[in-house]
């Protein structure tokens, strides 16, 4: 068996914490997941891995192995990306995780781009809930909207902010009044977003000061952006929504924005990718038309 092979399907065990998990990390069976693994077991002679039926773990030696084949693969990594380099040409697969709703309107569309300019690039995609270890999933990339809880071994890029408004339909103005700024906001109805059990509180920046947190209170309690911006449509209240996903709605008159020519709140969006000494090509790529083609979509 190639040895390179089976220290990455061992590594990748190891972070994953079962031979299933790496498994369909690397698209390959269980059984010859087990197969690597015994096969650097009978190479060195000591046994790596502490296997119950429901769990594992490295042994001691399994351990200092692992941060050995790490730092072996990474340098491979590198060996490769500067060849790659010199072919001046993004090529393999790209695992990226992104938010669902803004990954499919906004990211996914520049990504299935640069995969139509370069033939060579696979994508494989995932659309949901932030990741807590993007390295130890096996991502290429993540895309993050808002504040960074944890960026160790990992490196971040801001490659665009994403603007907050406040809408509503005409329906509601007609029937309860246009608030003139979000002093007003007490007296409305607002569509509220929850999630995780956790209400969101809409935000408004002040100079030179931490933005300040309306909580909004209303009778609809949504976990769904998109369904959100129905509701407001269908006339059931205010929401504070992202605008590149209400852009239609408010061109063809569905939505109207409220507070126009007051600031609107802006989130980071970031772009994070394991840290390693050399940049892959294929990543590299991604970043950089993320960085000069989103913010467009998103401001």
């Amino acid at each position: 068996m190639d040895r390179l092979t089976s220290m990455a399907v061992f590594v990748r065990a190891v972070e994953l914490g079962s031979f299933a998990a790496a498994a369909d990390a690397f698209e390959m069976s269980g059984p010859m997941v087990g197969k690597h693994v015994r096969f650097l077991e009978g190479r060195l002679g000591v046994r790596l891995l502490n296997r119950t039926t429901r769990r594992q773990s490295p042994t001691e030696a399994g351990q200092a192995y692992y941060e050995r084949c790490r730092a072996v693969l990474s340098e491979a990594e590198a060996a490769d990306a500067a060849v790659f380099d010199e072919l001046s040409e993004p090529r393999g697969k790209l695992r990226v995780t992104m938010p669902a709703l803004q990954g499919r309107h906004c990211v996914a569309p520049l990504l299935m781009k640069l995969a139509r300019r370069y033939p060579h690039l696979e994508l494989d995609l995932s659309f949901g809930d932030p990741i807590a270890d993007i390295v130890g999933a096996g991502y290429d990339l993540a895309i993050r909207t808002g504040d960074l809880d944890d960026e160790s071994g990992l490196t971040a890029r801001r490659i665009a902010r994403q603007r907050m408004v406040v809408c509503g339909a005409r329906s509601y103005l007609r029937a309860h009044g246009k608030p003139k700024s979000s002093d007003d906001l007490a007296a409305h109805q607002a569509i509220i977003y929850r999630r995780s059990g956790r209400v969101r509180p809409w935000l408004f920046p002040r100079d030179g000061q931490s933005p300040r947190e309306i909580m909004p209170a209303g009778r609809l309690r949504l976990d769904d952006l998109e369904a959100i911006a129905d509701a407001a449509t269908q006339g059931m209240g205010l929401a504070w929504l992202p605008y590149w996903l209400v852009r239609e709605r408010l061109n063809n008159g569905a939505l109207v924005g409220l507070f126009g020519g007051q600031p609107e709140f802006l989130y980071d969006c970031h772009a994070l990718w394991p840290r390693s000494p050399r940049m892959p090509l294929k990543v590299r790529a991604a970043v950089d038309a993320l960085a000069a083609a989103l913010p467009k979509l998103m401001t």
